[in-house]
């Protein structure tokens, strides 16, 4: 079974979070961010990721440092999981539509961690959750995990259409992207033998 468990603890967040990649969609996250909480269940319903998320920030300052400290366990879960990569697909990619808004997500579990990001957001806020900080969770995650992400939003006019299908097409792409090759033989897929 390929599952991790991460515990993180600074000044400003304590996080516990719980990946497991070959699971059925079973999500339980509390960061005390209700719209964070609501992606982090759209990514482990479509990734079909077991995840567990228990984190506690300072929301008196803001949510970025919760956001961005969850991006950086679940990233490092992920390669934990993942481990030397063997007989992986290495590459997804989704197309999620939600209503007016269509985003496209490229993932290529290359050990080198990046976000290409070209989405723009029309509202800054969504309830109390600054928009723009979804953007800093995927880098957080691109980043621990080694990920090279590329997410385009297509279309739309609603914030939360935009986000909530990125984060769809994030989980959906990474599915993919982490599933057995059966034709791999069990390698490494590179040409160098080694992600």
């Amino acid at each position: 079974m390929r599952e991790s468990c991460i515990e993180r603890t600074t000044r400003e967040t304590d996080i516990r979070l719980t990946l497991g990649l070959d699971g059925c969609g079973d999500v339980e996250a509390s960061t005390g961010v209700p719209f964070f909480d609501h992606m982090l269940d759209a990514i482990g319903r479509h990734g079909h990721f077991n995840l567990r998320i228990q984190a506690q920030g300072d929301l008196e300052v803001d949510a970025h440092h919760t956001v961005e400290d969850v991006g950086i366990c679940l990233g490092s879960a992920l390669a934990q999981c993942l481990g030397d990569k063997a007989g992986i697909t290495r590459y997804g990619d989704a197309l999620v539509p939600m209503d007016e808004a269509l985003v496209s997500a490229a993932v290529d579990i290359s050990g080198r961690g990046q976000l290409h990001w070209d989405v723009r957001l029309p509202i800054e806020f969504i309830g109390s959750f600054d928009t723009s900080l979804f953007k800093e969770f995927l880098i957080a995650l691109a980043s621990n995990a080694g990920l090279t992400l590329h997410v385009r939003a297509l279309a739309g006019e609603n914030s939360h259409h935009i986000i909530e299908a990125a984060a769809k097409a994030v989980a959906r792409a990474l599915r993919v992207a982490v599933a057995f090759d059966e034709g791999s033989a069990g390698r490494v897929p590179s040409t160098k033998g080694l992600l």
